[in-house]
């Protein structure tokens, strides 16, 4: 197969994932997961596994970085922007039909009744997803340990990338205090170093400024989308760019959408500056990803090549799949409150569990239905 024909099957499926890639990063991934694993079989279990735990420790939006690594697995330099610009114009254009429409009438549509089904439909995906994950990342009891640990922290509001690299740390130790023949030192590898984080007095909402806020959040954000909330609300409510109930419609839109939740961005560029402000803030918060990524993808393998570097990444996926098994758990308490939700959460699991071949999206829609109808009982 030729480049032409590889960079047409790279833009079709990012395509299609951002137009039904609702739920956030987890359940991104595992729509990935299954396309380019298990049917399309792009990508072997393993060097999935090594993509997650790499994207987990650069900064940026993960399911982003995750489509931006296959693509330049798929496709090379050209199948990495190919695939990020594919996953992310559909969640760009959507919301921003979402901002035009707040802009010019100061609500949002009641999407309540859907995110009602939504949620629960979208626990089950990411529940069937990883399942296949874990058992190919816990090698050894070992490695079950450290992932049982972080899973433990993790419900206890412990900092992600602490977990992350504390893993990779704790097996390295680990690992060097129980095999003598080892040859895995600590200084026989640099670990990533993060960018610091620098207080800005940006007050006038001009495109510069709206570029270098947003910029600087795509470059330094590790986390969740919730972080990314904590972070918006420092840089534009605390400075008087927007207004916190403008921030939390913001925050709804970047919920109900599909694709990646920093979409959530574009909304808030237009509602400062118009169509100049939702492009250039869109484009600042992804930049950083494309960067990383381009950087980091070739390291991936020697990372696995290495011993040390693979003990460490070993680690790291287990804390990966800890992690979203926490998350789970907290979406669960915070969705699954009564009998209706109970319900649509049992029934996508059984689909999810039993029919593998079924398209998430059918579950999402699924659920979504059903959380309307029953919402109105």
């Amino acid at each position: 197969m030729n480049e032409k024909q590889k960079l047409k099957e790279v833009a079709g499926l990012f395509l299609k994932l951002g137009i039904i890639g609702f739920g956030g990063p987890a359940a991104h991934i595992s729509m990935m997961r299954e396309e380019v694993v298990v049917k399309k079989k792009w990508l072997d279990e393993q060097h999935f596994l090594d993509l997650i735990g790499a994207t987990n420790l650069i900064p940026g939006p993960n399911s982003t970085e995750m489509a931006i690594h296959i693509g330049h697995e798929r496709a090379g330099w050209k199948g990495l922007i190919v695939a990020g610009l594919c996953f992310i114009t559909p969640a760009v254009l959507i919301t921003g039909i979402f901002a035009w429409l707040y802009k010019e009438y100061g609500q949002l549509p009641e999407i309540q009744p859907f995110l009602y089904g939504i949620k629960p439909a979208i626990i089950a995906i990411i529940l069937s997803a990883i399942f296949p994950l874990a058992k190919k990342s816990l090698k050894t009891v070992r490695l079950g340990i450290i992932g049982g640990i972080v899973l433990l922290l993790s419900l206890l509001q412990f900092n992600e990338i602490a977990l992350l690299f504390g893993a990779g740390f704790l097996a390295l130790f680990w690992n060097s205090i129980t095999n003598k023949d080892s040859n895995i030192k600590g200084n026989n590898w640099i670990p990533l170093m993060l960018i610091p984080v620098s207080k800005t007095a940006l007050l006038v909402p001009t495109n510069l400024n709206l570029f270098l806020i947003f910029l600087k959040i795509g470059a330094i954000l590790y986390g969740s989308g919730y972080v990314l909330f904590a972070f918006l609300d420092a840089e534009l409510v605390a400075k008087g760019l927007l207004t916190r109930t403008e921030l939390i419609d913001a925050i709804a839109v970047g919920q109900f959408t599909p694709g990646p939740v920093f979409s959530s961005v574009t909304f808030i560029g237009y509602q400062i500056n118009g169509i100049s402000g939702a492009l250039i803030s869109t484009l600042a918060i992804f930049l950083p990803s494309f960067v990383f990524v381009a950087l980091l993808n070739p390291l991936v393998k020697m990372m696995r090549n290495s011993k040390s570097f693979a003990l460490f990444l070993d680690a790291v996926n287990v804390a990966s799949i800890a992690i979203i098994v926490s998350i789970c758990y907290e979406l669960g308490t915070e969705t699954i409150t009564d009998w209706r939700t109970i319900l649509i959460a049992l029934l996508s699991i059984g689909i999810a569990f039993n029919y593998k071949k079924i398209n998430s999206a059918f579950i999402v829609l699924g659920g979504a239905l059903m959380g309307y109808l029953l919402f109105l009982v």
